[in-house]
């Protein structure tokens, strides 16, 4: 790089350090670069402005060669002055060449989209569930059971407040509280005390043993309506229970499409990366391991876990972004809207603070690749033939169109991805 070039980066190294040193008799920020050669050095600010400038030169070389950069560069600075300019050798790994497969050769097989009839009275129960009556029952306490109870725990003495409780109303067999709880309680009578040992792996408590007291105030078992007519009336907008167990089946059916649909995507990846052969570096490989366990934590086990998990993940970053590369995919302000819409929720975000955390840490070309080789899988899932495991052909054109009838199938598959959280509306 010429000197000239170095220009920008100069200027900028000597404003940053005019910002950050104190030289008596001048303010921060307006001190003259003389001076800032003669106090700091100039040896400095030259080495600030090569910090700038490399990156830069480097992208560039990269972008006129068509190279595709893997990892971290080790780059020597051999020459630096004013005549010559910079000069500096980097040495990096890049992407391996490699022949992506024909995509409508790859072949993936789904579960039925069935709906069976044990699945739909599961569903039917549920919602009578919620019009149940709850009703005290002499009996020892079975998984169904609601539960009134007091909680307490203790460490060593200590009381640990984040497990009191008084009154406290749960459904036994959920699998809801914290582990050992469940069977702890199951088989208690109305005001039995049961004591079990919990050790939390996180937070203030992690590693040390609680014991925790329960007592059982009250039994209570859930009465459940009739399946019948009346029932029908009440929960929904049917007028019979044959049209309401109709409307199960139907929603049903429609989860079952939706998860062939995510289990046809998932399959494909797999196949896709199964088709590719490529030769991973593994330089790139290793800083990702040492970065990840430089502070010391983690056993062989989860070491060997970890590197065959960045092993599949590199690959899968390649092979996507090569993808998305040849068939010229691109990403619209939508795409990337709904994205961060998508990934807050999922943090508990609203979408314009995940999206200024996201400039903030630098990652916004980090989101946009993500959205991009999602796309790439899409267009690989256009042409991939898809079949469940009666051998029928699965039509995915409905749920990759991305059409309005799929955004209601996708809310419905969220909502109901789970069977159990499957409900009939009111």
């Amino acid at each position: 790089m010429p000197f000239a070039e170095l220009q920008p980066s100069l200027d900028l190294a000597y404003a940053r350090i005019s910002s950050q040193v104190n030289i008596p008799g001048f303010r921060k920020g307006k001190i003259p670069t003389r001076i800032i050669d003669q106090r700091v050095g100039r040896g400095v600010v030259l080495e600030e402005a090569v910090n700038d400038a490399i990156p830069a030169g480097l992208a560039q070389a990269m972008i006129e060669n068509k190279i595709v950069q893997l990892g971290r560069p080790e780059v020597d600075v051999t020459t630096l002055d004013e005549e010559t300019g910079l000069i500096f050798t980097a040495e990096l790994d890049v992407r391996p060449e490699f022949e992506l497969p024909k995509f409508d050769s790859l072949k993936v097989v789904v579960d039925n989209a069935e709906v069976t009839v044990d699945q739909v009275e599961e569903q039917l129960t549920g919602l009578r569930g919620r019009f149940g009556a709850l009703k005290e029952v002499t009996r020892a306490a079975k998984d169904g059971d609601v539960l009134l109870v007091d909680l307490s725990g203790d460490h060593e003495g200590q009381v640990v407040e984040e497990l009191a409780a008084t009154a406290f109303s749960y459904e036994l067999g959920s699998d809801d509280m914290v582990p050992g709880f469940d069977d702890a309680v199951r088989g208690a009578n109305a005001e039995e005390v049961r004591h079990f040992l919990f050790t939390p792996s996180a937070g203030q408590w992690s590693g040390k043993g609680i014991t925790v007291e329960v007592t059982v105030k009250a039994v209570r078992e859930r009465e459940l309506p009739d399946a019948d007519d009346q029932f029908a009336q009440l929960a929904s907008e049917f007028d019979t229970i044959g049209e309401l167990r109709e409307d199960i089946r139907t929603r049903l059916g429609r989860v079952r499409l939706i998860e062939q649909a995510y289990q046809a995507r998932d399959l494909t990846h797999d196949a896709l990366m199964e088709a590719v052969k490529i030769d991973l570096p593994d330089r790139t490989i290793q800083d990702e391991i040492e970065a990840h366990f430089e502070d010391g934590h983690g056993d062989d086990a989860h070491k060997a876990e970890f590197e065959t998990n960045t092993r599949s993940g590199l690959k899968s970053r390649i092979v996507l972004d090569k993808i998305a590369e040849v068939e010229d995919l691109q990403v619209n302000d939508a795409e990337l809207s709904q994205w961060l819409m998508q990934e807050a929720q999922r943090y508990n975000m609203a979408p314009d603070q995940f999206a200024d955390q996201l400039v903030q840490a630098g990652q916004v070309q980090g989101a946009v690749s993500e959205v991009r080789r999602a796309k790439a899988l899409a267009h690989v899932l256009e042409s991939v033939n898809v079949v469940d495991k009666s051998g029928n052909k699965i039509d995915l054109e409905s749920v990759l169109r991305g059409d309005e009838s799929n955004e209601d199938f996708d809310a419905e598959f969220d909502a109901s991805s789970d069977e159990e959280n499957f409900e009939a509306d009111e």
